[in-house]
C-alpha cells in the first residue's frame, strides 16, 4: 500500500486530502508544520509527500530541502495558493516533482499522486 504523508497547518485541508487518499486506498500519514513534516519523513519514510507551501515554524520549501538533504529520491508534490508562483519556482527548483492549486479539485490531486505513484 502506497504512503502518503500529507503535511499542512490547517487541519481541515489535512483531513480533505487525507479522506480523498484513504478514499482511494493510501495509507496517510499527517503533520501540521514543515519541522513535523521532516521527523514524519523520517520515521514513517512514506512514498510520497503533499506539502503546503505556506506554514508555521517551517515552511514547505525549508521542509523540501530537509526531506530532499535525507531522501534524494523524495518525490514531493507541493500544494499551493493561487499567486504564489515564485515559490513554486523555487520549490521545483528545490526537487518538487509537482504542485497543486488549492483549494484543489479532488480529481486533480488525485491526478497528481497517481502520476507519482506509478
Amino acid at each position: 500500500m502506497t504512503k502518503v504523508l500529507v503535511v499542512d497547518d490547517a487541519m481541515f485541508m489535512r483531513t480533505k486530502a487525507s479522506r480523498l487518499l484513504t478514499g482511494e486506498g493510501f495509507s496517510v500519514v499527517e503533520a501540521a508544520n514543515g519541522a513535523e513534516a521532516v521527523e514524519a519523513y523520517k520515521t514513517e519514510q512514506p512514498d510520497l509527500v503533499l506539502m503546503d507551501i505556506t506554514m508555521p515554524v517551517l515552511d514547505g520549501i525549508g521542509a523540501l530541502k530537509a526531506i530532499k538533504s535525507i531522501d534524494d529520491s523524495a518525490k514531493v508534490i507541493m500544494v499551493t495558493a493561487l499567486g504564489q508562483r515564485s515559490m513554486v519556482l523555487e520549490a521545483i527548483r528545490a526537487g518538487a516533482k509537482d504542485f497543486v492549486v488549492k483549494p484543489f479539485q479532488p480529481d486533480k490531486l488525485m491526478e497528481a499522486v497517481r502520476k507519482q505513484c506509478q
